[in-house]
């Protein structure tokens, strides 16, 4: 349990809060890591010296002049600055056992937002526009969330795949550059939203308060009116946005999701509803997890084996019209062509379209063609 006026080593840990909680000792970052966040981590560990080079080009990064910045035209968070974050950073470190707190800037910024980055040292930067949105317990959460991610070291491959990413643009004048370039980008987009929701549960392991992290959320989907919103309703929507619309509707969600490095909000908070209420949670609760001196041990093919078997339960079990129809279909269901024409509204948004058989002597070129469309690559 984190102890009232626990008193730290050489680190410089002391005046955690009073509340009591649990906390983790050795725990590995895969305890709380999404299933394809981990299984890309696991991978990238075990490829011997790819830190090493990246770090020994870190020159070629920005990373030296953000924290130059930083230092220079923010405020360092300490015991005579924000000092109340630093308690929370410090209970945080605690926590999640991260021997070496992280330097924490606030920046003027009124847009609520907050990022961990850096190759050699990860550093925290959160705006004042989240520092004046969000109540002490709620900024607790966020405090643990980018701590979540220095543990899981996704600051180092972050800046590492947008480095990659920079450099692909460089030669986008390659021919077929953009193409490569775009499965690069949206690959790691992807990346990103998926160690955003492992983030949120290390949020959720350090403040131990689920309702302050919906709260958090609600306020950066809703602003700062608690009073005008309800948790209920607001989980209520993403059981909507999921499961509403048809096969348009669907198309509709991965395009506006594409270019987004964080999944949308109310998706995040029933996925951390999800996760709180799920056994593998209660077990780390218990003390039953996984443990940084195994990580060596990990296997990359059973990491990658879990990600597929999420993936899958998750087009199984998901109501989103063309998660069904791929699960369906993947169940040996037929008539894919009816089936895509119906989700589709008939083409025509007047209701499901019944399939035509060609007039008797017609040049199929002179009238309506029944041919199942072709599923959109």
């Amino acid at each position: 349990m984190s102890d009232e006026g626990h008193r730290g080593n050489d680190t410089g840990r002391e005046n955690v809060p009073s509340r009591q909680r649990r906390r983790f000792p050795g725990i590995s970052s895969r305890a709380y890591e999404h299933p394809a966040d981990r299984s890309a981590l696991v991978a990238l560990r075990k490829l011997s010296g790819f830190d090493t080079v990246f770090r020994a080009l870190s020159g070629l990064l920005p990373e030296r002049s953000l924290r130059l910045l930083f230092l220079s035209d923010s405020v360092r968070v300490s015991d005579q600055q924000f000092a109340h974050l630093n308690d929370m950073l410090r209970d945080a470190c605690y926590i999640l056992d991260l021997e070496k707190v992280p330097p924490m800037y606030v920046t003027q910024d009124p847009q609520p937002n907050a990022m961990c980055i850096g190759l050699d040292e990860p550093i925290i930067v959160v705006t004042t526009g989240l520092v004046e949105l969000l109540d002490e317990e709620e900024m607790r959460a966020v405090v643990g969330h980018e701590v979540g991610h220095a543990l899981s070291g996704h600051s180092v491959y972050r800046t590492i795949l947008l480095f990659l990413t920079n450099l692909a643009i460089r030669v986008a004048w390659i021919p077929l550059g953009n193409l490569a370039i775009m499965a690069i980008v949206t690959a790691l987009r992807e990346w990103f939203r998926k160690s955003e929701l492992s983030a949120d549960r290390a949020g959720l392991l350090v403040g131990q308060d689920l309702k302050a992290s919906m709260r958090g959320l609600m306020k950066i989907a809703g602003g700062n009116h608690l009073h005008e919103m309800n948790v209920d309703a607001f989980l209520k929507q993403a059981e909507e946005y999921e499961a509403g619309g048809d096969l348009r509707d669907s198309v509709l969600k991965i395009l506006n999701v594409l270019p987004r490095t964080h999944p949308f909000t109310t998706v995040r908070a029933a996925e951390l509803k999800k996760w709180a209420e799920s056994r593998d949670h209660q077990r780390i609760m218990d003390g039953h997890y996984p443990r940084r001196s195994e990580d060596k041990d990990t296997s990359v093919t059973d990491s990658f084996r879990e990600s597929a078997a999420h993936y899958a339960s998750g087009v199984k079990s998901s109501k989103d019209p063309l998660m069904k129809l791929v699960s369906d279909l993947a169940g040996g269901a037929g008539d894919l062509g009816g089936r895509v024409r119906r989700g589709f509204g008939g083409f025509t948004g007047s209701g499901p379209a019944q399939d035509q058989p060609p007039r008797n002597g017609s040049d199929p070129a002179d009238g309506p063609d029944d041919t199942p469309p072709r599923p959109a690559d």
